[in-house]
């Protein structure tokens, strides 16, 4: 088959920049293995213009004018949109397949004629929500359950066919490479700590805020001033962007004045980006990750390639991180309880913890790489053209039945934490009444437990109810 690919981002020969693009570049690779021809097309940067080889039947094509950096990747003149439009549509015409990197291409007409399949990567940039309501494909893949109820609970409100056409393919795990050993000699002469003699714990993420930075640093600050971690060095990857970036350039200014503000200039190292083909080592070379942000991760490959390799993780409650693992295999915290993030922390380092046979079990069972390139081999080879999902819009009325989004969970004495508002709220009032209707509630029973129509219309429109679909 002739298969078309496409990514709103840049993508690179020598280098992975995330793990979305790992991704897609592990399932591409993979249909080429498999004799077909693939074409990848994605957006031009400074760094990589030129077309390049991921595999003998694979090409890389970094030729569309998206914006750059990240993010805004729309904010191009009618022209370069045009521009974009007519080279998918002329590899459009031959293809076979159309396999689509996020839902990021807004343009659902130029794939009308083409069996398509889309594999949404996140749920939180606005072009990856935008292309969910604007779905025209023939199939749909999130990468955790948790991300295709965000989906069924907003886009597939009005979009009736989507549950039918989704499916979830969890991300895979190379567990030849991300598994534990000694960290290689190489990586050691690229980031100068010992891990003999210093507490390595690792921050590998974007420079965003809601990636967790601060949180990081809070826990850093206290296991120096309150546990007496002297020997912690806290490592943070430099954003291969930061040079053409001025907003990266100014995250990492103000970090760096507030580790000088908390007296941690010697515990915490900034090093350039490290490859994905180091990775492994990385991790080997950490004695703990942290996963502390907000971000509202679809899957969230950090926490568990760490776990894969040896290092023990301690992730926030948020988003895909509060089921995607049982508690008992993963530490898990609050978002923003900082002081019991650095117990738990404390007590890695004293104990030397290392990850259970219990959880490397679970990894290996749920997340192998075979299983992941698999089932998307099955869904995109597979995928045939259907007539063009149906639309609904149902008015909200006394029969809508309400319930928890999926974006939120209970905790405490009527708490209720919100993924995209990044808070924790004392809500006993919709924690009782949930607890009365675990099948969701309507407005009649609401106002029988005194409960006003536009306190339901304010929790409806903050997110923190969603009527029930199906």
């Amino acid at each position: 088959m002739k298969i078309v690919g496409f990514s709103i981002n840049p993508l690179f020969e020598d280098r992975v920049i995330g793990g979305s693009a790992k991704h897609q570049r592990n399932v591409l690779v993979h249909l080429g293995e498999l004799g077909h021809q693939v074409t990848v097309l994605c957006t031009s940067h400074p760094e990589s213009h030129r077309p390049f080889q991921w595999h003998a039947n694979v090409t890389v094509l970094p030729i569309l004018p998206f914006r750059q950096p990240f993010p805004q990747p729309y904010a191009i003149t009618p022209y370069q949109l045009a521009t974009i439009a007519q080279i998918v549509a002329e590899h459009l015409a031959t293809a076979d397949r159309f396999y689509m990197h996020d839902g990021e291409l807004l343009l659902p007409y130029l794939y009308r004629d083409v069996p398509t399949v889309i594999s949404l990567r996140d749920s939180v940039y606005p072009e990856t929500i935008l292309g969910s309501f604007l779905f025209a494909a023939d199939r749909l893949i999130t990468i955790t359950e948790h991300a295709r109820q965000i989906c069924l609970h907003t886009a597939g409100r009005f979009l009736p066919d989507l549950a039918d056409r989704a499916v979830t393919i969890n991300n895979g795990i190379d567990f030849t490479l991300f598994a534990p050993g000694e960290p290689s000699s190489a990586i050691q002469r690229l980031i100068p700590v010992d891990p003999t003699r210093h507490f390595v714990v690792l921050h590998p993420h974007r420079p965003e805020p809601t990636k967790g930075l601060d949180r990081t640093i809070a826990v850093a600050d206290q296991l120096v001033h309150r546990y007496g971690c002297k020997e912690l060095r806290l490592l943070v990857p430099r954003w291969y962007d930061e040079a053409i970036s001025p907003e990266v350039r100014a995250f990492y200014s103000a970090a760096e004045q507030e580790i000088a503000a908390r007296g941690l200039r010697e515990h915490v190292i900034f090093h350039d980006w490290v490859s994905q083909q180091q990775m492994p080592d990385y991790y080997r070379l950490g004695h703990l990750t942290l996963v502390l942000g907000s971000f509202v991760e679809a899957f969230g490959n950090v926490a568990y390639e760490s776990l894969a390799c040896g290092t023990p993780a301690i992730v926030s409650r948020v988003a895909t991180h509060r089921s995607l693992l049982p508690d008992h295999l993963v530490d898990k915290v609050h978002f923003g309880d900082d002081d019991t993030a650095t117990a738990i922390a404390a007590a890695i380092w004293r104990s030397a913890r290392r990850t259970s046979a219990a959880t490397m079990s679970y990894l290996r069972q749920h997340f192998a790489i075979e299983t992941q390139l698999e089932a998307y081999a099955t869904a995109i080879l597979g995928a045939q053209r259907v007539a063009p999902p149906t639309t609904r819009s149902l008015p909200l009325g006394p029969e809508t039945r309400y319930h928890l989004a999926p974006w939120c969970y209970q905790w405490g004495e009527g708490m209720i934490f919100h993924d995209y508002r990044a808070r924790h709220e004392s809500m006993s009032e919709l924690c009782s009444l949930l607890a009365a209707y675990p099948g969701g509630f309507d407005s009649s029973q609401a106002r029988a437990a005194g409960i006003s129509e536009a306190t339901i219309t304010a929790w409806l429109q903050d997110g923190y109810i969603a009527p029930r679909v199906g």
